[in-house]
């Protein structure tokens, strides 16, 4: 189990854009997620110097969000075989605390 990110210090938001909204269903029913390698030192750097790190999720284009989540770990390195679309980088784990459309 990774450590607990530190107590005490700030939360962090970002949203999250996906290309399609498969990668979305693809990280509620696994509870993971993957990114692009270039926002995955400002996600872990956010990680270790955040109380808790929410993730807002949006497929590009579609004008809502499909739901959010709390970053549940680092990013490793180990890659998914899961994601429709290629470049992404490690995966870590995501608890998803709403699965809906948000408007």
């Amino acid at each position: 189990k990774s450590p607990s990110p530190r107590q005490n210090m700030p939360v962090r938001y970002f949203v999250m854009k996906s290309s399609n909204l498969e990668n979305i269903d693809i990280s509620q029913q696994k509870g993971i997620w993957s990114t692009t390698p270039s926002n995955e030192r400002k996600l872990n750097g956010a990680f270790w110097e955040s109380s808790v790190v929410y993730l807002i999720f949006s497929v590009q284009g579609s004008g809502s969000f499909q739901g959010f989540a709390r970053m549940g770990s680092a990013i490793g390195c180990e890659k998914s075989q899961d994601w429709r679309s290629a470049g992404f980088g490690g995966v870590f784990k995501v608890d998803w605390i709403r699965k809906e459309s948000i408007p």
